[in-house]
């Protein structure tokens, strides 16, 4: 049995494992928001960046990637990958994943998904809401081990202004 992989972050332009196909589309009921903080990839303890992460929010959605991991070898490493990649997100969940937005049934059902939860016991690097503009300085002025702050959010938006534009020639 396949196992699949929701990315709404740096997983849409970077899985980092071996994968046999990649869907653009959504999960329902979530948003992405800049609230998680990051000392180990955008940031350091002393100057956290923000990445992002997911929050319930009925009635919205939130688009992204799925990957589809189908070899059992594929399938360990993408595990013991992500494990350390996403170790900052504390919530493993298993959600509906759609591809079409007309669609009242999901493509694919138990997607799994890594989410950092706003339990400051079990996630200490949760940050929370901020105004847009210190979000906007933290995100300035981090910098870690994979690089900028700012490159990640760029990044960010590369990747879904490309899934916007297939949107639009799709539907």
């Amino acid at each position: 049995m396949a196992m699949w992989v929701f990315g709404y972050g740096s997983l849409i332009w970077k899985a980092g494992f071996n994968y046999d196909d990649r869907l653009v589309g959504f999960i329902k009921d979530y948003r992405r928001v800049f609230y998680q903080g990051s000392t180990d990839h955008r940031g350091t303890p002393e100057y956290p960046g923000r990445t992002v992460t997911l929050e319930p929010a009925p009635g919205e959605v939130c688009w992204g990637a799925a990957y589809k991991i189908s070899k059992e070898e594929d399938k360990e490493t993408a595990i013991t990958y992500l494990e350390v990649r996403e170790k900052q997100y504390d919530k493993k969940a298993y959600v509906d994943f759609f591809t079409d937005p007309l669609a009242t049934t999901p493509a694919i059902s138990g997607v799994m998904v890594y989410i950092a939860s706003p339990d400051k016991k079990l996630n200490p690097n949760y940050l929370g809401p901020a105004s847009i503009e210190d979000i906007a300085k933290q995100i300035v002025r981090a910098e870690g081990p994979s690089g900028p702050n700012r490159e990640y959010l760029f990044q960010l938006e590369k990747a879904l202004l490309q899934i916007g534009e297939l949107l639009f020639t799709t539907f």
